[in-house]
C-alpha cells in the first residue's frame, strides 16, 4: 500500500503473467451456490421527483444513510445515486430478504428528510445531473469518456440499474457448465434489456429508446462497454479482451491521475511506460471496462435498469437466478433464446442488432418478445422449486401479465404519462 493509499501489487508484470491472472481470477468454476445484487437508485424530491435536489442537501441526506447500521454495502455514484450491494447469499430468498430489510432502512431515513429512492434507468426530468462526487478516479473517468462525447457524463450522473451476480457455475459442460452460461448470458441479455427497459425519457424529453440506459452504455466508448468475441473459449477471449482495451487512467501517490489516450494494457504491460504496470493495475483496470456481462470470478449481470417501485427489483433477480440456477429451467430457456444468435450476428453486445433492438424497441419486437415469454414461463415454474416465497411469486406473476404477455415494458407506462 502507498502512502496514498493507492494499493501496489509488488513487481512490475510481466505479459504472459497477466493472462495466466485474467484466467484464474475472471471465472472461478463450481457449483452454482451463491446470488448477489447491487441496487443503484436515483435519490429524488418525495413531494414532487421534477424537483430538482440541491447539491448540499443531496450530500446531508447521503451522511444520513451513511450512519445506518446496514448489511449490504453502501456506495454512492458520481451523480450521487444511492448503491446498495448484498452480501453473496447462498438462496434467492436470502438475497431477496436482506436487500429488502437495507431498503426498507434507507427509505425510512430518507422520507423524514423529504426524499425517496427512484427506480428508472436514467433521470426522466433531469440532465444532466453535475457530479457530486469529485475524486481523482472520477475526475479521470469524466476525463477519458469525455473524448467520445457526452454519453459517459450521462451515464456516470444520471443512471440506475439492477445487477445480478451469479456464479460463474461449473467446468464441467451441462446447463450449469460456466461455458454455457457465459453464452446464456449473452443471449438472455438482450430479452432482459427489453422485458425490463425503463428508461425511455431523459431530462424530460423522448429519446426514441425504451432504455436510453442501454443506449448511452453502448455510445459510450470504443471499446470499454463491449463484450468481447462471442466465439472462442471465455477465459481465452476475456483475458485477450481484458489486454486489449484501452487504459483509462493511471493512478497517482499524489495530484490528478494521467490519462493516457489509446494505451491498452497490453502495451503498458510491454512498454512499461509511463511507470511499469503490477498485479493490483491490472486489478484495476478491470473495474473500468464495462461490458454487459463481467467476469469477476462470479457474472456479473450489468444490462437491466433499475425498477420501480418498492420491490420492482425483486423481479428481475428472481427471474434471472431461476433461469440461471435451476437446471430445468435453464436449459429451456437456453433452446429458446439460442436462435437470437443468429440475429446478433458476429458483432458483440451491446452494439449488435439484437441489443440495439432490445434498447430501442423492447418486447414489442416480436422475436424478442417470443424470447422473454418463454423465460417468463421457466422462471415461474422454477421459483417453487428453489423456494421463492408466495410475495416474489406474486411479484413475478404480475410482470408478466402485466408486460410481458401483451409485449409491452416499463417503459411504456412512462410514455404514455408523457403522451
Amino acid at each position: 500500500m502507498s502512502s496514498s493509499g493507492i494499493p501496489r501489487g509488488g513487481p512490475p508484470l510481466a505479459e504472459a503473467e497477466a493472462e495466466e491472472l485474467l484466467r484464474c481470477i475472471c471465472f472461478k468454476t463450481g457449483p452454482p451456490r451463491t446470488v448477489g445484487v447491487e441496487l443503484e437508485w436515483l435519490v429524488h424530491e418525495l413531494r414532487d421527483p421534477r424537483l430538482p435536489v440541491r447539491p448540499p442537501r443531496l450530500a446531508a441526506a447521503l451522511d444520513t444513510v451513511r450512519s445506518l447500521p446496514l448489511v449490504s454495502a453502501l456506495t454512492f455514484e458520481p451523480g450521487g445515486q444511492l448503491e446498495l450491494s448484498s452480501r453473496p447469499a447462498g438462496s434467492l430468498m436470502e438475497c431477496l430478504d436482506s436487500v429488502a430489510a437495507d431498503l426498507r432502512a434507507v427509505r425510512s431515513a430518507l422520507g423524514p428528510l423529504g426524499l425517496t429512492l427512484s427506480g428508472y434507468g436514467v433521470d426522466p426530468w433531469h440532465a444532466p445531473r453535475g457530479r457530486v462526487l469529485h475524486e481523482p478516479r472520477y475526475d479521470a473517468m469524466e476525463a477519458a469518456l469525455d473524448r467520445t462525447g457526452p454519453a459517459g457524463r450521462a451515464m456516470m450522473c444520471d443512471s440506475a440499474s439492477v445487477q445480478i451476480c451469479l456464479d460463474a457455475g461449473h467446468e464441467e459442460p451441462g446447463p450449469l457448465g460456466y461455458h454455457r452460461r457465459w453464452q446464456l448470458a449473452h443471449l438472455l441479455g438482450a430479452v432482459l434489456v427489453a422485458a425490463f427497459a425503463n428508461s425511455p425519457l431523459h431530462g424530460g424529453r423522448r429519446t426514441g429508446w425504451r432504455s436510453t440506459r442501454q443506449a448511452l452504455w453502448t455510445n459510450l466508448d470504443p471499446l470499454r462497454a463491449l463484450a468481447p468475441s462471442p466465439d472462442g473459449e471465455p477465459r481465452a477471449e476475456y483475458a485477450a479482451h481484458v489486454l486489449d482495451s484501452p487504459v483509462m487512467c493511471v493512478r497517482a501517490d499524489e495530484g490528478p491521475w494521467d490519462v493516457p489516450e489509446g494505451l491498452t494494457f497490453r502495451e503498458w504491460l510491454r512498454t512499461g511506460l509511463p511507470r511499469p504496470a503490477d498485479a493490483d493495475d491490472l486489478r484495476y483496470h478491470m473495474t473500468t471496462l464495462f461490458p454487459p456481462v463481467r467476469p469477476r470470478g462470479h457474472l456479473e449481470l450489468r444490462m437491466v435498469d433499475a425498477q420501480s417501485g418498492t420491490d420492482g427489483w425483486m423481479v428481475p433477480v428472481a427471474v434471472t437466478t431461476a433461469v440461471f440456477d435451476d437446471p430445468e429451467a435453464a436449459e429451456t430457456v437456453y433452446r429458446a433464446v439460442k436462435p437470437l444468435a443468429e440475429r446478433a450476428g458476429p458483432s458483440p453486445a451491446p452494439r449488435n442488432p439484437l441489443w440495439v433492438a432490445a434498447a430501442r424497441d423492447g418486447l414489442s419486437d416480436p422475436e424478442l418478445h417470443a424470447a422473454a415469454l418463454a423465460v417468463f414461463s421457466a422462471a415461474r415454474e422454477a421459483l417453487p422449486r428453489m423456494g421463492a416465497s408466495g410475495e416474489v411469486r406474486r411479484a413475478v406473476a404480475a410482470f408478466h401479465e402485466r408486460y410481458v404477455i401483451p409485449g409491452s415494458c416499463p417503459a411504456d407506462d412512462l410514455l404514455v404519462v408523457t403522451s
